[in-house]
């Protein structure tokens, strides 16, 4: 649980609109935070320029709201916060634990993976850059190919003690701090972040339970607070895969326009979450009286074809 001068925060990428998945986790970390009497923040995790836009926020925040769910104070975009990303970078720098990496995602991928790696998390990077001597890095940067720069990391199996999921163990390997198109990685903005916010215990989507340790040791050498976690469980399609969009009416708008409206919604997601919900419309408040974290459920939620069309 947080203390009661810790926060607690939802994070989404404003890359597309909020699904069936990213407000049941919503829910759960709001339900976490207040319970607690701490503050809910909300940041967006906007650093994909391609993709992420003002339009998708304005719409992600707006479904928050017709669910019932606030926060406090201004949302956050680490868009915007380039400068704290690059003074941590230079800090990792000035301590000798960063380098240049060359390769692409697709050698990376073909690369074989040790067995003592099997544990490593998706994309775990197998150190091909690490060492390069001064001749072979200078041939690397005559060819042109932008370098991204990467943690050197203990290449070691780290332990998360999460408070849902239980123990966590990954492989905290080179993580990528800085892309090769000078953005900030996803893994040192959200340790950055959570830091300078005060963040006290990070609720997210169980598919990310295995960046926790590399999350964990980067705060570490950045000497930055540590921060709790709590995985929830992920929403799966009919099919057993991730829910996306092929399952169907995925979103709030899209269970709207099926006759549902926000609380009913609401009562549904909560009812997933293994929460007890009186009649079949609930407002966050609602569950909030009798919210007890231990009693989410660990088993992911699989929804009905019928819920969806």
């Amino acid at each position: 649980m947080l203390g009661a001068m810790a926060a607690g925060r939802f994070a989404p990428s404003p890359t597309g609109a909020l699904h069936l998945g990213n407000l049941r986790t919503a829910l759960a970390a709001w339900l976490f935070a207040r319970s607690a009497g701490s503050t809910f923040l909300v940041r967006m995790e906007d650093l994909d320029r391609a993709q992420a836009s003002r339009e998708y926020e304005a719409a992600q925040l707006r479904d928050l709201e017709r669910l019932g769910l606030d926060w406090d104070g201004v949302v956050v975009r680490q868009s915007e916060r380039f400068a704290r990303y690059s003074e941590a970078i230079a800090q990792l720098d000035a301590d000798g634990l960063t380098y240049p990496c060359y390769c692409t995602r697709r050698e990376i991928r073909d690369a074989a993976v040790a067995p003592h790696e099997v544990l490593a998390p998706e994309g775990a990077y197998p150190g091909t850059c690490r060492n390069l001597s001064a001749a072979e890095r200078a041939a690397k940067q005559a060819s042109g190919r932008p370098p991204a720069l990467r943690l050197r990391g203990p290449n070691t199996v780290r332990v998360v003690d999460d408070d849902l999921v239980g123990r966590v163990e990954a492989l905290v390997d080179d993580v990528v701090l800085r892309r090769n198109d000078g953005v900030p990685a996803y893994n040192l903005a959200v340790v950055v972040d959570d830091a300078a916010q005060g963040i006290g215990q990070v609720v997210r989507a169980d598919d990310l339970a295995s960046s926790a340790p590399r999350q964990r040791y980067l705060a570490n050498v950045l000497g930055l607070a540590p921060v709790r976690y709590a995985h929830v469980p992920l929403v799966l399609g009919p099919d057993g895969r991730r829910l996306a969009k092929r399952d169907g009416a995925v979103t709030l708008d899209d269970q709207i326009a099926l006759g549902r409206n926000p609380a009913q919604v609401g009562a549904l997601l909560a009812r997933s979450l293994g929460l007890s919900v009186m009649g079949d419309t609930a407002t966050p408040q609602g569950v909030l009286a009798s919210f007890h974290p231990e009693a989410l459920t660990g088993d992911p939620w699989r929804l009905d074809s019928g819920l969806l069309h």
